[in-house]
């Protein structure tokens, strides 16, 4: 599948599979950023045209969640043109430094599947217990 992209930033690189069946390609940072404790928004510089039936996610880079920091996991739709951006939190208790170009997270396109939500519920035995309901 081809997926065009936009660039909003003349520096930023596409998207980069480090091998051929990685599911996730990285995305860059535009610019320095400190990633503060809490909830953090950084631009990629770039958008997609994703075809109708898929949608995209900002997943982490595995170097990253290593270090306390995490995405939101987003969905970015089909129809969506401008910026994406990747949603990063910080479990650290202190700041972490990204520079421009620094590997930020992995883009994975996924299939969506178009549910038609209905008001009719099948009650069955397991209705309810949710959290560890069923032990450890």
């Amino acid at each position: 599948m081809k997926v065009k992209i936009i660039k909003f930033d003349n520096f930023v690189k596409a998207p980069v599979r480090a091998h051929w069946n990685d599911s996730g390609a990285d995305v860059f940072a535009t610019e320095d950023f400190t990633i503060k404790p809490g909830i953090n928004v950084i631009g990629l510089g770039i958008g997609l045209e994703l075809p109708n039936g898929y949608d995209a996610v900002i997943y982490c880079k595995s170097g990253l969640s290593a270090k306390g920091i995490f995405a939101s996991n987003s969905p970015i739709d089909s129809g969506y043109r401008g910026e994406m951006h990747a949603i990063l939190g910080s479990f650290r208790q202190d700041n972490y430094e990204i520079k421009r170009g620094d590997k930020v997270g992995q883009i994975v396109i996924r299939p969506v599947v178009y549910a038609d939500f209905v008001e009719s519920f099948n009650e069955e035995e397991r209705a309810t217990g949710a959290f560890g309901s069923t032990g450890k």
